[in-house]
C-alpha cells in the first residue's frame, strides 16, 4: 500500500528497496519510499523497524541493499551535501563540559560559517529556544528539556533544506513542546523537507497528516491520512454531521455514492447522522454540492476514525 510519495513536489529523500539487518535479524525489509517539501512524520512502535530506517535515509548508516539518496545523491559518498541536511537525533551524547553557547557555535562553524555569522546564528537560535540565559552553563547541568532544545537548535542553525528529527520532544515541557510543535510546521510551510520520526501519534498528528507507517520493518503506508485511510476498504470510515434536520438527511444521503451506510444517533446535546464511507474524499467533495443544491443543512462535520492512531490501528491489526 505505497503510493508516488508523501509531501509535494519532486523527491527530496528516497530509498528504493532498501533493507537493513543486523546478523540474522531483518530490521528493515525491502522498503521503497519517496518524500517531497512539507513536514513528514515516520511512524512505527518501538521495534517496528523505524529508527534503522530513519537512520539509513539520514545516510548515518549504510542500508544492506539497495540505496537511499537525498537530492537524488548518496550523502555517504558525496559528504559536502551534509550541508544541506540538518539531523537531531534521539539518542543523547552532548559534550558536557561545553557551554550552550560553545556547542552550538562550534556546531554552526562547523557548516563552513565565518566568525561573524556563526555569533549572529547562534545568537538567535538561543534566543528562539529561550536558551539564552543559561547559553554560559555547561551542558551537563541542562535539563532533559533543555539538551532536547540545543540539539534542535544545532540541527536547524544552517538553515537546511532537508531536516531529520529523531523523537524530537523528548523530555519537553508542555510550552515548549507547543513551540517546537509550530516551528516544525513553521519550516514545513516555508518550503524544507521535514521528516520526524516517533512512536508518539497525537505528537506527530500535531505536525502534519502526511505519513509514513512502518511495522515489523516494512513500509505499510505513505501519504496522509485520509488517503491511507480510503485504501483499507474493509474499515469504512465513519463521519458524523451535525444537522437541524437529521432525518432528512440521513434520508437523502441514504444511497449515495461512497456512502455504504447511514444511522441516526441520539445524544444529551441532541441528534447526529452518521456516516459510513468508503471514499472519504470523494464523499467530502460530493458533500457541499449536495447540500446546495437540496437545501441540506449541516452544523458541523466530524470525522470520528481517520486519526493516526485508528490508521495505525488497523494497518497493523491485518
Amino acid at each position: 500500500m505505497m503510493g508516488a510519495g508523501v509531501g509535494s513536489e519532486a523527491a527530496r529523500i528516497s530509498a528504493d528497496r532498501v533493507g537493513k539487518w543486523f546478523g540474522e535479524v531483518i530490521a528493515v525489509n525491502n522498503c521503497t519510499l519517496s518524500v517531497g517539501t512539507g513536514v513528514v512524520g515516520l511512524l512505527g512502535a518501538n521495534g517496528a523497524g523505524k529508527s534503522t530506517l530513519f537512520k539509513m535515509l539520514a545516510g548515518l548508516i549504510e542500508p544492506s541493499h539497495g540505496s537511499v539518496r537525498v537530492f537524488g545523491r548518496k550523502l555517504r559518498q558525496d559528504v559536502g551535501w551534509y550541508r544541506r541536511v540538518g539531523f537531531c537525533p534521539e539518542s543523547d551524547a552532548l559534550p558536557g563540559w561545553m557551554t550552550g553557547r560553545e556547542f552550538l557555535s562550534l556546531m554552526i562553524g562547523l557548516m563552513g560559517f565565518d566568525k561573524s555569522e556563526v555569533k549572529t546564528r547562534t545568537d538567535y537560535w538561543l534566543d528562539r529556544f529561550e536558551l539564552t540565559d543559561a547559553a554560559g552553563r555547561r551542558l551537563d547541568g541542562y535539563s532533559k528539556g533543555m539538551r532536547q532544545k540545543i540539539k534542535l537548535a544545532q540541527a536547524l542553525a544552517h538553515d537546511p533544506d532537508v531536516i531529520f528529527l529523531d523523537e524530537p520532544l523528548n523530555g519537553m515541557d508542555p510550552v515548549s513542546r507547543k513551540q517546537s510543535i509550530d516551528l516544525v510546521r513553521e519550516l514545513g510551510e516555508s518550503g524544507r523537507t521535514v521528516l520526524v520520526s516517533s512512536h508518539i501519534l497525537p505528537e506527530v498528528e500535531s505536525m502534519t497528516h502526511q505519513i509514513i507507517l512502518i511495522d515489523r520493518g516494512k513500509v505499510l503506508a505513505e501519504g496522509s491520512v485520509t488517503e491511507i485511510r480510503d485504501k483499507i476498504p474493509e474499515h469504512p470510515t465513519t463521519v458524523a454531521l451535525v444537522s437541524a434536520d437529521c432525518r432528512g438527511l440521513a434520508g437523502f444521503l441514504v444511497g449515495r455514492e461512497h456512502v455504504v451506510g447511514v444511522d441516526l444517533e441520539s445524544l444529551p446535546d441532541g441528534d447526529r447522522v452518521i456516516v459510513r464511507t468508503d471514499h472519504a474524499l470523494g464523499f467530502y467533495r460530493a458533500l457541499p454540492g449536495w447540500i446546495l443544491e437540496n437545501d441540506l443543512t449541516v452544523d458541523e462535520i466530524l470525522t470520528l476514525d481517520d486519526s493516526l492512531e485508528a490508521v495505525f490501528q488497523y494497518l497493523t491489526e491485518r
